[in-house]
């Protein structure tokens, strides 16, 4: 049977924001499990759904939720940024988990964790991170893996229009990309300098993926210096990584920053 979602609202004035919560067995002492989407994916995808089962057989809480204008919730996606997102997970984070915390990032999710991470150590709550795995990780995706491959044309119209469709594809229907997201996502930037997360990170990258650059989650990996940060490559991986052999790959890292932070 389908659970049925449940609504928070992050503003007082905004979207209502879809989500799927499972609490904790009584006496569960493990970190909670949070999960955080990609670009257009929702909290009922293959992923999460298997993070789900995972909570479910091991007794963890589990905190599943859809961004505004993706999935369930309220929102236009065009009226959707980096920002927006991140704001909208950090709220989620602080209003629906209780105790430390394992984020599971996804395509964008990973740089959506990395920004949650950066405003909880700024406000003092770094504790709240027991670790993070971060899949196919597109930090800066707007800036690094978009942009440079619009055509010129496409670029002027968005910066003159304010907003382009892009078309349909093999992967599904036409979708938004505005100059407000471009542009916040050059705000919102984290390459160039030193990122920090304050706990354990795993990285699950996919060689053969098309979309994100193993190269791009290697770079991350460098950038993440002073924290403690590994990185598996799936040679025949591509970016969805939700074959049976990657979910397993995804469960294993969950069990290793659980070794590493003592919440097994």
């Amino acid at each position: 049977m389908t659970q049925e979602a449940e609504f928070f609202a992050p503003t007082t004035d905004g979207p209502r924001l879809a989500f799927l919560a499972r609490p904790a067995r009584k006496g569960q002492k493990a970190p909670g499990l949070v999960w955080l989407g990609g670009f257009r994916s929702d909290m009922r995808g293959s992923k999460a759904e298997f993070l789900d089962s995972f909570a479910a057989e091991n007794g963890r809480a589990c905190l599943r939720f859809d961004y505004s204008g993706h999935g369930e919730s309220e929102g236009d996606f065009a009226d959707g940024t980096i920002g927006r997102w991140a704001s909208e997970a950090l709220a989620a984070f602080r209003r629906l988990t209780e105790g430390p915390q394992i984020v599971i990032g996804s395509s964008m999710g990973g740089w959506i964790a990395l920004l949650l991470a950066r405003a909880l150590a700024e406000a003092g709550e770094a504790g709240r991170l027991a670790g993070m795995v971060l899949i196919a990780p597109a930090v800066d995706f707007t800036e690094e893996l978009i942009w440079p491959l619009l055509p010129e044309s496409v670029r002027r119209a968005i910066m003159a229009e304010g907003v382009w469709m892009r078309p349909a594809d093999a992967y599904g229907e036409g979708y938004p990309l505005t100059r407000a997201l471009f542009e916040d996502g050059r705000a919102q930037s984290l390459f160039g300098g030193e990122i920090r997360t304050h706990c354990p990170v795993a990285i699950l990258q996919g060689m053969a993926d098309p979309d994100v650059p193993w190269r791009h989650a290697m770079r991350l990996v460098e950038s993440l210096a002073a924290d403690p940060a590994t990185i598996s490559l799936i040679k025949d991986g591509d970016h969805r990584l939700s074959r049976p052999q990657d979910l397993q790959a995804l469960a294993g890292a969950i069990e290793a920053i659980d070794a590493q932070s003592g919440g097994a």
